[in-house]
């Protein structure tokens, strides 16, 4: 399983990242996880935006899927697209806030997406064993397990401090884990994001082997983030847009 980081700026994109989206390629088969605000543009630096067999949205805030715009003009305008529909797997209303962005009309977006509503639980996605739970955010957002090869990744998308989460990343070999909220802040709100730290205890608690640390925003510290994680989780690592990680 291979891990390619496209954007990985928290709440937007930044001045050197595009907003969330990564790349998860196993035997051939290429998911998106998210598309947030500027990634479409970086992506298409890395791969053929026709070869992507699978998008995921972990939930649909902007940061996490506005550039769905841009690839829907991509697949009906650029000629290149390959024809068959691309499964898009969301939470459920995806369709309808996804034509609103796209569209003032809100025209529908069926004719390059088949729309695939998701909730707790497991299912298999192109080379992937799935695995998705309910994280602590505002509005409905999951975290997703992917197993291929005997290998696990877990990114847990947006939230808080979350037993689910933990229990999700048990043993995985990797965690993407979101670290928006600086430590040294007091009074976050408790069910929006983690800190460096509680990244950091998350990956402890469900014993994975590697923290990756991903979506702090442009406007917070990220070396902080990255030694407040590692302080009580040593085998951590901030990742930078375009960074490749063999799981």
């Amino acid at each position: 399983m291979k891990l390619t980081v496209i954007g990985c700026c928290g709440s937007g994109p930044g001045p050197e990242s595009p907003a969330s989206c990564y790349l998860v390629e196993h035997d051939g088969f290429r998911l998106v996880l998210d598309l947030g605000n500027g990634s479409f543009g970086a992506l298409q630096g890395l791969i053929d935006p026709g070869s992507v067999d699978a998008v995921f949205l972990s939930h649909l805030h902007a940061d996490h899927c506005l550039d769905v715009a841009p690839f829907v003009v991509w697949h009906r305008y650029s000629g290149r697209a390959r024809g068959p529909l691309v499964p898009l797997y969301a939470p459920v209303g995806a369709e309808r806030r996804l034509a609103l962005a796209y569209d003032l009309d809100g025209d529908g977006l069926t004719d390059v997406f088949d729309f695939v509503p998701v909730g707790p639980g497991a299912f298999r996605l192109g080379t992937f064993d799935v695995e998705l739970a309910r994280t602590a955010h505002p509005v409905e957002t999951y975290a997703i397990r992917l197993t291929a090869g005997g290998r696990s990744l877990v990114y847990t998308g947006d939230t808080g401090p979350s037993d689910r989460v933990i229990e999700l990343a048990r043993g995985a070999d990797v965690l993407l884990a979101e670290a928006a909220h600086p430590d040294n802040v007091p009074d976050q709100p408790p069910a929006l994001h983690l800190t460096g730290r509680q990244a950091g205890q998350h990956a402890a608690a469900a014993g994975v082997a590697r923290l990756l640390l991903t979506h702090v925003p442009a406007w917070v510290d990220h070396i902080g983030q990255l030694f407040a994680a590692s302080s009580v989780f040593s085998e951590t690592e901030l990742v930078r847009p375009g960074g490749v990680y063999e799981i």
